[in-house]
């Protein structure tokens, strides 16, 4: 195997490599796809399959130790500003017709939404201030 075949198949391992990456969606792939590319960089280079090898191996890992951790972080963070739905969960609303287990209306930022009780044995009456919990398709849970 000469060095020019040696070149590309790293390339075609990291066209490989890109393949599960897509599917899967693990970026662990484009990490080691990125590897190939320098290892193919580095036979186009001239070194041999042990250097070759190594450098796979080392910008592999490398990447994987680097990327991981922040991407982990990166993605354990929540948004800073809720929005939709999110955004009214906690907030307070103005019971309009008696809330109970049942169903009711309150008045939640500005608009009339049906409601139901958190509380299967708790009603509440028309005036009264509830705290939005939940908000389960087009109905707010409320305490």
């Amino acid at each position: 195997m000469n060095d020019i075949d040696a070149w590309v198949w790293w390339l075609v391992g990291a066209a490989a490599l890109g393949i599960p990456l897509v599917v899967t969606a693990m970026p662990e792939f484009g990490m080691f796809a990125v590897g190939a590319v320098a290892a193919a960089v580095v036979s186009g280079l001239g070194f041999d399959l042990v250097v070759q090898v190594l450098v796979f191996v080392v910008v592999s890992v490398a990447l994987i130790a680097v990327v991981r951790p922040i991407a982990a972080r990166h993605d354990r963070q929540r948004p800073q500003l809720a929005t939709g739905v999110d955004a009214l969960k906690g907030r307070q609303a103005v019971v309009l017709e008696r809330v109970d287990a049942s169903g009711g209306r309150i008045k939640l930022a500005g608009e009339v939404w049906s409601a139901r009780a958190l509380d299967t044995g708790r009603a509440y009456e028309a005036g009264e201030e509830v705290d939005v919990v939940d908000i389960e398709g087009a109905t707010a849970i409320v305490m």
